[in-house]
């Protein structure tokens, strides 16, 4: 009879499944030879393979042998992880001359990657200062609603930022639903190349969106994914994250360095945190480091002791920023070529969102049908919502993902 007994996981509905992660093993399945991934948020070269940044191998040569010669070691790091790359991310996200650095009351601490940071903010906010009000763009990343969902926010609101029939920022609805957001609410802004859409704000706008953002005491939440990636500029890409320091406000800013150093599996990832006055600093670190010791104690040491090392070394910082420029600019010309090609095949309707839009990732605007469509009968993969990844494009395949479209 024991053995009969129900198991305590018969209940278990399947969930749905991740439709990126999905669409990888569905591509990964297709025999056709013609095949090409347009989904996951990746680097690629021009033949379509990862890339290990030259860097990167410098940077985990000068590791080993550290190692080598127990400079380092495999010690736990601190619950706030190692100090010297949070202290180098949040400098380059906020730039040498920060009115916030320079009054000490901005600072950095080591998460697993950009998801992480926006777990870790998500728990402060909700769990230290009560916040239950978040609001973030329509469309987004895939993953914010359920990282604020999961660490307890229960008013998960949306603000307009898509036009699908000008295929651009749906500039007037953005400004009236942050206008109706109430006090103290959550604001997640993407600091450069929005993701999914590609479209970003102009300076212009950005100052209006800091105007609101101050009118209504709203507390900006960035999420900095692609510095240096979107324009090849790591100043350039945090624009906008300086400009809301400038104006003096407090704010929260999750950086990922999967995508500039190619680091995806290495979860190195910071949050930068800027307040007003620096005695709020040591409670804060105590409360944050107790939730941190809650969900993973501390955070693992070879990919930020990577970014640490080029962040440090300026031979080595200045070939990592040729990197940057080398990945931007295939995308710039990936992005311009499948344009030309769309355009000069007599495609019906407008292309050229596809050369204003910026960053890892386009919003062709093709409908759910047509992205199934192109799936199953020509295995081009791409996510329903017609986003693709331009690092999926190449020299190599340029043409038939045109003809295909």
């Amino acid at each position: 009879h024991f053995y009969k007994r129900m198991s305590v996981f018969d209940c278990i509905t399947a969930a749905p499944p991740i439709e990126v992660f999905q669409l990888g093993r569905d591509f990964a399945a297709d025999s056709n030879p013609d095949k090409v991934s347009l989904g996951v948020g990746a680097y690629r070269t021009e033949q379509g393979k990862p890339w290990i940044l030259p860097v990167v191998k410098k940077a985990e040569k000068i590791l080993a042998e550290r190692i080598e010669k127990e400079e380092i070691n495999h010690e736990y790091l601190p619950v706030l992880g190692l100090e010297s790359f949070a202290t180098a991310a949040t400098a380059m996200l906020l730039g040498d001359d920060s009115p916030a650095l320079g009054e000490s009351r901005a600072f950095g601490v080591q998460c697993l990657s950009g998801t992480g940071a926006l777990r870790n903010g998500a728990e402060f906010l909700k769990r230290i200062c009560g916040s239950n009000i978040v609001y973030y763009s329509d469309p987004t990343w895939g993953n914010h609603g359920l990282i604020f969902k999961n660490a307890g926010f229960t008013e998960l609101r949306k603000y307009r930022y898509w036009d699908p029939s000008a295929k651009s920022l749906a500039w007037e609805g953005m400004m009236e639903d942050l206008n109706n957001a109430p006090a103290k609410s959550i604001i997640i802004l993407h600091a450069c190349a929005h993701n999914p859409t590609g479209v970003d704000c102009t300076k212009e706008q950005w100052e209006k969106i800091a105007d609101i953002c101050h009118e209504k005491d709203l507390f900006p939440f960035f999420d900095c994914a692609y510095q240096g990636f979107a324009s090849g500029c790591l100043d350039t890409d945090a624009w906008a994250v300086r400009y809301f320091v400038s104006r003096g406000f407090e704010l929260f800013c999750s950086q990922s360095f999967s995508k500039n150093f190619g680091l995806y599996n290495e979860r190195a990832g910071n949050l930068t945190i800027v307040m007003k006055d620096q005695a709020n600093m040591v409670n804060f670190k105590s409360q944050l480091t107790l939730i941190i010791r809650a969900m993973y104690s501390n955070p693992p040491a070879h990919g930020a002791r990577i970014v640490d090392t080029v962040l440090s070394n300026p031979e080595l910082y200045q070939e990592w920023r040729e990197c940057i420029k080398i990945m931007s600019s295939r995308i710039i010309d990936m992005r311009s070529g499948l344009r030309k090609r769309i355009e000069d095949l007599g495609t019906p309707g407008s292309w050229s969102h596809i050369t204003t839009q910026i960053g890892m990732f386009s919003y062709t605007g093709l409908t759910e049908e047509m992205c199934l469509f192109l799936q199953k009968e020509k295995s081009l993969y791409m996510l329903k919502s017609g986003r693709i990844s331009m690092c999926g494009v190449t020299p190599g395949n340029i043409d038939y993902v045109a003809k295909a479209i």
